[in-house]
């Protein structure tokens, strides 16, 4: 398939089958990702991936900490609130999202539980934590949004959907706990994945794309 179909079919999924992805598939695929460019080669994304227990442990101490009405407190920068025409694209996803599974805008308590399934992978059985030394900061993570989309789309020819999710960098504390992950090492963002379920309404979900002319200048 050429990347130009796989950009095409590439969606975010957010419901997911109950199956294993052959451990060979798996490992290859993050073989293949490590072909991601890195600035000056420096290839700072150290990559945690989880299943099974470690990730059943993530969910119950994610569920605990926001029950308990924990704060977000993200190694990296996650202050800047959208503005303008960022923000007008914030809400149309956000409506896209809520409107596939009949959720009203007035219905708060319905959007905030869809909110905490990011902290339950949408029930994936695998996820995958995007880590870096902290003092890397910017740069480093530019590197590991190359790193992702690589790894996105590698997914994508495989048959295997997935969900970006900066949701699982807002509370890096239990994650560096179960992990076992140093004190110097940031949680940036995660991806949940796995083979989607196709018959879930939220997979039905479509934003749309910003014009060329409005995206892209070209200087001769």
């Amino acid at each position: 398939m050429s990347v130009e179909k796989l950009l095409k079919n590439r969606v975010s999924i957010r419901a997911f089958l109950d199956k294993s992805i052959p451990e060979g598939t798996l490992e290859n695929i993050f073989f293949n990702a490590q072909l991601s460019p890195s600035n000056c080669n420096v290839q700072p994304w150290q990559i945690c991936v989880v299943s099974g227990e470690s990730q059943e442990a993530l969910k119950a101490q994610f569920m605990q900490t926001l029950m308990s009405g924990g704060k977000p407190n993200p190694d990296f920068n996650w202050l800047p609130k959208y503005e303008g025409l960022h923000r007008e694209r914030q809400f149309g996803s956000a409506n896209a999202l809520y409107s596939s599974i009949g959720v009203a805008r007035e219905d708060k308590k319905a959007r905030q539980m869809a909110m905490v399934r990011n902290w339950q992978f949408f029930d994936a059985p695998y996820a995958v934590f995007f880590t870096m030394d902290k003092y890397l900061d910017i740069m480093g993570a530019v590197d590991l949004g190359i790193y992702a989309q690589t790894l996105s789309l590698l997914l994508t020819e495989q048959g295997i959907g997935s969900c970006m999710q900066g949701a699982l960098g807002q509370f890096p504390d239990p994650v560096r706990k179960i992990l076992k992950l140093p004190d110097d090492r940031g949680i940036l963002f995660g991806m949940s994945f796995g083979y989607a379920d196709e018959n879930a309404a939220i997979n039905e979900t479509k934003t749309d794309r910003a014009t060329l002319d409005s995206a892209v200048a070209f200087f001769n």
